[in-house]
């Protein structure tokens, strides 16, 4: 008996694909305390950790010459003991109240980090105030964060990508620049700090004038403005004239190529870069994150689509625009085969000089999807959101910021993405590369620019 005749199955139906739903970030309420600190609050009903951000405004150039990287010290010795508890004593309450704590410097100000269940808010403002206005910066503790950071910068020189972007920034900036300078400063000037350099800079830049507070989360039932009253609104200090952020100045010979030799390197690390726009440029800055996306954020972007799809010299190669307070940069980085360094450099350029010609009506949708489509997902979290009301708070963007820049991404064209990246890549680029110079030079002097070859 023959079988009986098979056929194929019939393909399935394919579901439909809905268009995403309306989404907006969110409103917060604001209050002003009577210091002078500003509190915006996001009622997320469901999230209950609540994220809490402290902005204390100030540019790093605010910084002693000679004592760079003193503001990052500063804030990673903010949880190492107050003038109530030790270091061991602060860990301890933070443990014991589920706090997690975190401190950081950016080029606007320091950023004070708290999450923490609703419960507990009150201990963790508490914990919060005294990290402000009370760190005792103890020696011991200060020799160890020194010690560390010396040995983290160790490591960095270690890291061709760490030295790609040391050198990128050295370059692309003009001398006696803060940009130029790692945030965390190097090793001169960590080596040179004391402790009475720290506690003297907290002193002098650590103040209420002009912060900014987020408390993001379930604030159904808790009288968040109370706690906050009671603990920061309480804190007063006299107001300092202090340096704010400033638009770095590009070095007058940026436009070249600067070779870190790396003997018997396998791969070469790159690194190109240009200044670039903040978020509060003129034109806006809608354009700027679809272009990340269609030029080098993703695996189908057009650098990716060459170098690693078509030639294999790259597992990836991202690019991107970074605002900062004031100013910003568009940056290139990766690694590639040593043997594919010059061809992958004139193909990385390449692909740069094309996206001056234009864009097409997929790529521009493709990435306007992206950016818009992503975002409800991006600030799904009291964290997340907390994060962006903090940023925009440094940038000095207003708080509907998010949202109006959505609807810009929305109607962007490909003219207009075309006209934005023409306006950031007209001047030349900085060019950084760490590999093997013996193998490399003779090939960079083709290219035209002007050579600089450096040790590691």
């Amino acid at each position: 008996m023959s079988p009986a005749p098979s056929h194929p199955a019939a393909a399935p139906d394919r579901p439909a694909v809905a268009p995403t739903r309306s989404w907006s970030f969110p409103a917060p309420i604001r209050h002003t305390l009577a210091n002078g600190i500003t509190l915006l609050a996001y009622d997320l009903p469901g999230q209950y950790v609540l994220a809490v951000r402290a902005l204390i405004r100030f540019g790093l150039a605010a910084e002693p010459a000679g004592r760079e990287g003193v503001a990052v010290m500063m804030a990673r010795l903010l949880d190492e003991g107050t003038q109530r508890h030790t270091s061991e004593e602060f860990a301890g309450l933070l443990e014991r109240h589920g706090i997690a704590f975190g401190a950081g410097v950016a080029d606007g100000g320091l950023m004070v980090d708290v999450d923490v269940s609703a419960r507990h808010l009150g201990a963790a403002l508490d914990l919060l105030r005294q990290a402000l206005t009370e760190a005792s910066f103890p020696e011991d503790e200060v020799r160890r964060v020194l010690r560390s950071r010396l040995a983290e910068i160790e490591q960095e020189r270690a890291s061709a990508g760490h030295r790609a972007s040391r050198e990128l920034i050295a370059t692309m900036y003009a001398a006696g620049e803060r940009a130029a300078i790692p945030n965390a400063g190097t090793a001169a000037t960590i080596g040179s700090l004391t402790r009475e350099d720290i506690a003297a800079f907290h002193a002098h830049v650590v103040r209420p004038q002009g912060a900014v507070v987020v408390i993001a989360g379930d604030l159904r039932d808790l009288d968040y403005l109370a706690l906050v009253e009671g603990s920061l609104g309480d804190w007063v200090a006299d107001p300092m004239d202090v340096p704010g952020p400033r638009r770095p100045i590009p070095a007058a010979d940026a436009d070249r190529i600067v070779l870190v030799d790396r003997p018997g390197a396998v791969q070469t690390e790159l690194a190109l870069g240009v200044p670039g726009p903040d978020r509060s440029v003129a034109t806006g800055w809608a354009p700027y994150p679809v272009l990340s996306f269609v030029i080098g954020g993703s695996p189908n972007a057009r650098i990716d689509a060459v170098l690693r799809e078509e030639k294999g010299f790259t597992y990836g190669i991202r690019c991107g625009f970074r605002p900062r307070a004031r100013g910003g940069s568009f940056v290139v980085s990766g690694s590639v085969r040593a043997d594919s360094t010059i061809e992958s450099l004139h193909l990385l350029r390449e692909i740069l000089d094309r996206a001056r010609d234009g864009f097409t009506p997929e790529e521009v949708r493709a990435g306007v999807d992206f950016v818009a489509g992503t975002a409800p997902g991006r600030y799904a979290t009291a964290e997340a959101v907390a994060d962006e009301a903090i940023g925009l708070a440094l940038e000095e963007l207003p708080e509907d910021f998010t949202n109006t820049n959505l609807e810009a991404v929305r109607a962007l064209s490909p003219e207009r993405l075309t006209s934005a990246f023409r306006e950031v890549t007209g001047t030349g680029m900085t060019v950084v590369l760490v590999g093997d110079a013996t193998s490399l030079r003779q090939g960079l002097a083709a290219q035209g620019a002007s050579l600089t070859v450096t040790k590691q």
